[in-house]
């Protein structure tokens, strides 16, 4: 049965925040949150001619995308630094990314195990434009949940 008298909220995009382990840096304009998809394998049954069984397979995650202005600290290119020099295991970190409501209030926390950054971009360097140099990194992850 439905409840009645309950406000429901659509969330904006803009609150939210993103905690790393041992970043002290994690200030971010944007933040693309990864697919995350089951693989389905079909199954043919004699017999059964509509159609197809879709049976679950694998998790298949996607990764994070986090962008922001260039500054003058290195630590995300340092830990991006660390994994191409083979430092893999010593330089995944637990995460978090969390999306408050208009109250500052927590709507969700998605809690990333081990990440790892696999992919920096620099941003595009344009002397005819006026605009804010950005750097983007991509981040790879062992596990996701959700509180």
């Amino acid at each position: 049965m439905a409840r009645t008298g309950r406000r429901i909220e659509a969330h904006a995009t803009f609150r939210y925040a993103v905690e790393i382990d041992g970043i002290s840096e994690a200030i971010f304009s944007e933040c693309t949150l990864p697919p995350l998809e089951v693989e389905t394998h079909d199954q043919k049954e004699g017999g059964y001619n509509t159609g197809v069984h879709q049976l679950p397979g694998r998790v298949r995650p996607g990764k994070v995308t986090l962008k922001k202005g260039v500054s003058s600290s290195p630590e995300l290119m340092h830990w991006y630094r660390d994994v191409v020099n083979g430092k893999i295991s010593d330089s995944e970190r637990n995460m978090s990314i969390v999306m408050y409501d208009s109250q500052h209030e927590e709507v969700m926390r998605l809690n990333f195990e081990r990440v790892y950054p696999v992919k920096w971009s620099g941003p595009n360097l344009n002397m005819g434009e006026n605009s804010v140099a950005i750097e983007s990194l991509e981040l790879a992850f062992a596990m996701v949940t959700f509180d």
